[in-house]
């Protein structure tokens, strides 16, 4: 797999360190210890200290971290603690809804995946991207949905986040980053529902997906895979290309740059 490619990024709570080598090794191309929302309250300053041991006795090991939110009293801890360590690459910042938010957290010195969870991220969205050092969006669709009172599975609902999920991608192209991911798929057990979700947020332009277990990433994965059919089109498509003709005919369809420019991303997902 190319190093830049990431497909899947698996969170596992900071609450249980004895978690993080099994996440690093099931296959997810990133691993996020998180300090935020699967973490309670009483037990953020404990979160930070196990994570901060990990690093201590594993300086090999290599992780994103979602720091608490800008807003939240443990923002500054966590933005130290990840600025100290170099298997720390790189820092999931919630609630992210300025480009000021983007630039506190860049002080670490680490790329930046902001998560568009919520109407004031989703507004500024382009202020967000174009920050300096982000890196990629992922998008909060769970979050937003609480956020904007969204009756969350409701026709409605996947209406709007759809428009949403169109705002996250608009922003990465046209401020030049890493291709977005969506956000989690929280029933664990619907393998099912997950590969379907996955699908859609693939061929809406999304390179993969977060998610909360080791099980759902070969799900993922599969789900972003091309079809037999379209590797078999895609291939011929590349075999006609190499004559060097920049415009052909192949089936009865007309094939130019864009026709050859789809192909070369279809072979480029068959990972």
């Amino acid at each position: 797999m190319n190093p830049g490619i990431v497909r899947s990024a698996l969170f596992v709570p900071a609450t249980r360190p004895e978690r993080i080598p099994k996440a690093i090794a099931s296959g997810a191309d990133r691993v996020i210890v998180d300090l935020e929302d699967a973490v309670q309250e009483s037990l953020k300053e404990q979160a930070r200290d196990n994570l901060d041991g990990f690093l201590s006795e594993h300086p090999t090991a290599r992780m994103l971290v979602r720091v608490n939110a800008p807003e939240h009293p443990a923002h500054a801890a966590d933005l130290a603690l990840c600025a100290r360590y170099a298997g720390v690459i790189g820092i999931l910042l919630p609630k992210a809804e300025s480009a000021a938010h983007v630039h506190t957290a860049r002080s670490t010195g680490k790329p930046i995946w902001p998560i568009i969870e919520s109407a004031k991220g989703l507004a500024d969205i382009r202020a967000i991207a174009e920050a300096s050092g982000v890196e990629r969006l992922s998008f909060g669709s769970l979050d937003l949905g609480l956020d904007l009172n969204l009756s969350m599975g409701s026709r409605a609902a996947d209406e709007f986040l759809s428009h949403a999920r169109y705002a996250v991608l608009l922003a990465t192209r046209v401020a030049g980053l890493a291709p977005a991911l969506d956000g989690v798929f929280p029933a664990i057990d619907d393998t099912v529902g997950l590969h379907s979700a996955v699908q859609f947020a693939r061929d809406m332009g999304f390179g993969g997906a977060l998610c909360i277990h080791p099980g759902q990433v070969a799900v993922i994965h599969q789900a972003l895979k091309p079809s037999l059919e379209e590797l078999q089109w895609a291939q011929r498509i590349m075999d006609a290309a190499s004559s060097g003709e920049g415009v052909f005919v192949l089936d009865g369809q007309m094939v130019d740059a864009p026709v050859i420019g789809r192909a070369q991303a279809i072979l480029a997902r068959a990972i």
